[in-house]
């Protein structure tokens, strides 16, 4: 099964700049551990010690935001795509 993670900018120099990487993952937990794997050092940048989603991001199964789901046991399907987006805040 294959999922397509979005890679913003900011952490794209873990993924040998690419701005997508596919991966295989039955929930998006699994889906972080493979992308550690395929890009080392990426998950520190995502999650926290507990291995949740840092407050600052925000992960999105298609258009569906995990928070709103089952978090990160979010069940994935094969095409599925998972976009990470970095919280903006300002004025």
């Amino acid at each position: 099964m294959s999922v397509k993670i979005l890679v913003p900018t900011t952490l794209q120099p873990f993924t040998n700049n690419q701005p997508t990487i596919d991966c295989d993952g039955n929930s998006v937990a699994e889906l972080l551990e493979q992308l550690e794997v395929k890009c080392p050092g990426i998950k520190a940048r995502l999650c926290d010690d507990s291995g949740q989603p840092r407050r600052f991001l925000n992960l999105y199964v298609n258009d569906e935001d995990i928070r709103f789901l089952e978090g990160t046991a979010t069940a994935l399907a094969d095409g599925d795509k998972v976009s990470i987006v970095p919280a903006v805040a300002g004025g």
